[in-house]
């Protein structure tokens, strides 16, 4: 089993900035790709940015050039870091971890940018 804890959502103005944080624990071996996926109300969820063990990323072309997905492989944690906030970048972001082929997801942060 794996646990994630999102956490650094909230309420913005279009134009700022937030760093989403994402802590594994428990079954961490094994943990290949970890990533960020959002759902907006009345939509699927999907992908924002992911990146394997190896440090590969893949991005939405939505927020090309605007997020940046780290990861600190010490701590356990993915980062999201987003700028340029637009108000279609509102969604409930969830965290993701890939460990072996099982899929696991933190609860979900709230973001919310507002014009």
């Amino acid at each position: 089993q794996v646990q994630l804890v999102e956490s650094g959502g909230g309420l913005v103005q279009v134009g700022e900035s937030l760093r989403l944080s994402c802590a594994a624990s428990g079954n961490i071996r094994s943990i290949n790709t970890m990533g960020w996926y959002r759902q907006a109300p009345g939509t699927e969820r999907a992908m924002v940015a992911i990146m394997t063990e190896s440090g590969s990323t893949n991005y939405a072309d939505s927020v090309k050039g605007r997020f940046t997905i780290s990861r600190d492989n010490a701590k356990n944690t993915v980062y999201l870091q987003m700028i340029s906030l637009k108000p279609e970048d509102t969604a409930l972001y969830y965290c993701n971890a890939d460990h072996s082929g099982i899929q696991y997801w933190g609860q979900g942060t709230q973001v919310t940018v507002s014009s």
